[in-house]
């Protein structure tokens, strides 16, 4: 490979909560292992690789100059992104005048939603659940309505479209977010399930807002379908965000965007995000996107999906071999998995806190799934080099999911 995602980098004192926080924050990280172990991140979703060199040129080249002032988004800023989107989603009909920033996806999601929807309102959102979803959403005064993905015959998560319908007519649902791909459950929706999703919200008037920020790291050769190129009902039904910050690892730098094709929203959407007087963006995020949606930008995801694959089918049959009552369905885009531990420890009269705790005892930063309303689960990050990832689960089965 051209690019590098073997080096095992010391992020300790970097600015990375997936290795500072561990310890030090109660109900929600990780604990310190015990002597002897160090810390494998695989609780924030975050990547341990280094990213493309492209971006840190663009920010180096532009941190040269000396004057940091206001400044406008660059005519570059809007091609790299629609050039982005033409090359690896086929979307041909993208201008600029639809693109709008966002602080951040989150943030977005609350600005969409307050256009459409008062304080109150029943919000549809499919769960396993992100916890950015649950928190923005109660932290705003939205009341969330699950409708639980279930496990077809095959082990693959599928939406339950008669309990959508239900809710969306008993619960006079206007609103749903939808995560595409799926996080954390890892679905790459494919078109039929989201044309008979898009025709639900059609068919009750429920305005869609797609969180599409995972839509480059693909698995396996599974391919993103947005949302908005469903039909030209879904088009104008949604509001899409992306960010360069998960496929890149810049989370830090902070920086997203919308795409929104219908006037109406999109003009409130711009007028919503702006009342805070937050949502600018830094200079520095923009050379970022730019160097990150360069042709060598294209290159290395095309790599590191490569690897990421790697790393999940190299998780699963372990999982499969190894470790007797823990389910998971293989993720087929991003980088996380969903464990289901009910029946190992009904079978080893073992609590998910003792479970978790075994795992933290020996390194194994795994993340507690009941944030994202798995009540015995596991989410696991594999964005790691892949001997990390051998030597997480070789402390799994040596240490954890043992008889």
């Amino acid at each position: 490979m051209k690019y590098d995602f073997t080096s095992i980098i010391d992020r300790s004192g970097r600015d990375a909560m997936a290795i500072d926080a561990v310890g030090h924050m109660p109900g929600f990280a990780p604990s310190a292992p015990k002597e002897g172990f160090d810390i494998i991140p695989m609780w924030v979703a975050d990547m341990n690789f280094p990213t493309v060199p492209t971006i840190p040129e663009a920010i180096i080249a532009r941190a040269q100059h000396p004057a940091f002032g206001y400044y406008q988004p660059t005519k570059e800023y809007y091609a790299s992104i629609i050039r982005w989107h033409e090359q690896r989603n086929h979307v041909t009909d993208l201008t600029a005048k639809y693109i709008g920033y966002e602080n951040g996806v989150l943030g977005g999601v609350i600005s969409a939603l307050n256009c459409i929807c008062s304080r109150g309102d029943n919000v549809l959102v499919h769960s396993p659940t992100y916890i950015g979803f649950t928190s923005s959403l109660k932290n705003n005064g939205y009341h969330i309505v699950h409708s639980p993905l279930k496990k077809d015959e095959h082990n693959i998560w599928r939406m339950d479209f008669a309990d959508m319908e239900k809710k969306l007519s008993e619960k006079k649902i206007h609103a749903a977010i939808l995560c595409n791909p799926h996080n954390p459950c890892g679905r790459v929706w494919e078109r039929w399930e989201l044309e008979t999703c898009m025709e639900l919200f059609r068919k009750y008037d429920v305005y869609v807002i797609s969180d599409e920020i995972w839509s480059d790291i693909m698995l396996n050769g599974n391919k993103h379908l947005p949302t908005q190129m469903v039909s030209a009902d879904a088009r104008q039904r949604t509001a899409a965000f992306y960010a360069p910050s998960k496929t890149f690892n810049l989370a830090g730098l902070i920086g997203s965007y919308h795409i929104i094709y219908n006037t109406w929203w999109r003009d409130r959407v711009k007028k919503e995000s702006s009342l805070s007087h937050y949502n600018d963006m830094n200079v520095l995020s923009m050379h970022a996107l730019i160097g990150a949606y360069k042709p060598e930008g294209h290159a290395w995801v095309d790599e590191l999906c490569t690897v990421l694959s790697q790393n999940i089918n190299y998780a699963c049959d372990f999982i499969r071999e190894h470790f007797e009552g823990v389910a998971v369905s293989k993720a087929e885009g991003t980088y996380m998995l969903f464990l289901d531990c009910t029946q190992w420890c009904a079978e080893h009269h073992t609590t998910l806190d003792e479970l978790e705790r075994a795992c933290w005892d020996v390194g194994v930063a795994v993340q507690d799934g009941r944030m994202f309303h798995g009540p015995c689960h596991l989410r696991m990050n594999l964005a790691l080099p892949f001997s990390r990832v051998q030597e997480a689960f070789r402390r799994l089965e040596q240490y954890v999911f043992h008889d």
